[in-house]
């Protein structure tokens, strides 16, 4: 029989005056805790920062709008100008977000579900408004369909017009909001796979009824999730729509635009006004985002408890 190493007696010692932590800690939360004064002093320098670069700027922009008193706020949101921005922010929204909710869906859809050759190419395609002005994806725009442009002349002759036109504010937000709902999908797809969508296709499925009654209802959250932030960013453009508007008073101004006019024109109370619609709605998107992101949380524990 061995005798056991003098090591061997140091080590049984040792072991045992080490002291584990308690029922339900480890040594990871251990080397992540901070000190009570970290903690807080972190959490009240961001919450300074929300109220100086948040809070206070929203807050002004209501007390501004209501400086002069609630008639002067109404007469200004009724105004004829500013009706007809609200109504053309509206129209161009409304067109804007469903041709990017079939855009993003189907692309969504082939780049997460398929694999083919310009997959990358296709993916940096539609990242390609983060990447770009807007700016210059308007001026893209006046170039091509602009009185000068490639296509100027045969559109004037064809009395047809796009650029200073609705038309062309629709192209401009079109593009600038492109990227929103496919890449918020892309991810949501991949994370869940094909597994579902093959076995209904095994079983008989057509390709519509897989995507109707699979896809669809797996990516519902997402897909709102996305429509709700392309609807934000389509009636809050400026940049883009800005180059292709011309600045047609009662035309073709929408509200951010309007908004410009009136405080160029030293009429602040008319301007924040208007400016005091852009930020409800702002609210009332990220309301909906946090209802979604709650919604979709409660699904997915759902599903993962079934």
């Amino acid at each position: 029989m061995v005798e056991p190493s003098p090591q061997y007696y140091y080590l049984r010692t040792t072991m045992s005056t080490i002291t584990f932590p308690a029922s339900g800690e480890t040594f990871r939360q251990r080397a992540t805790q901070e000190p009570a004064w970290v903690r807080r002093s972190l959490i009240g320098l961001a919450l300074a920062f929300l109220t100086l670069f948040l809070f206070i700027p929203l807050i002004s922009v209501f007390y501004e709008a209501f400086k002069k008193g609630a008639e002067v706020y109404f007469a200004a949101i009724t105004d004829p100008d500013a009706v007809s921005a609200i109504k053309l922010t509206l129209t161009v929204a409304a067109i804007a977000v469903p041709l990017n909710l079939v855009f993003g869906v189907a692309a969504a859809w082939a780049i997460a579900k398929f694999e083919f050759r310009g997959k990358n190419l296709l993916i940096t395609l539609i990242d390609l408004p983060f990447s770009v002005s807007p700016v210059v994806s308007g001026l893209i725009y006046v170039l091509v369909f602009g009185l000068q442009g490639w296509l100027g002349p045969w559109l004037a002759e064809h009395d047809m017009k796009i650029i200073f036109a609705v038309p062309g504010i629709v192209l401009a937000t079109v593009f600038v909001t492109v990227p929103f709902i496919a890449r918020e999908l892309i991810p949501l797809m991949q994370a869940q796979g094909t597994e579902e969508e093959e076995a209904a296709v095994v079983l008989g499925a057509s390709g519509w009824q897989t995507f109707y009654q699979i896809t669809l209802p797996n990516i519902k959250w997402g897909l709102l999730y996305g429509a709700i932030l392309c609807n934000a960013r389509a009636m809050g453009e400026f940049g883009a729509v800005s180059v292709v508007s011309g600045h047609i008073r009662g035309s073709t101004n929408t509200m951010p635009l309007h908004v410009e006019i009136l405080y160029n024109e030293y009429n602040f109370a008319a301007a924040f006004a208007v400016a005091s619609l852009l930020a409800l709605l702002a609210l009332v998107t990220l309301a909906l985002k946090t209802l979604i992101e709650f919604r979709n949380k409660q699904h997915q524990k759902s599903r993962g408890h079934e």
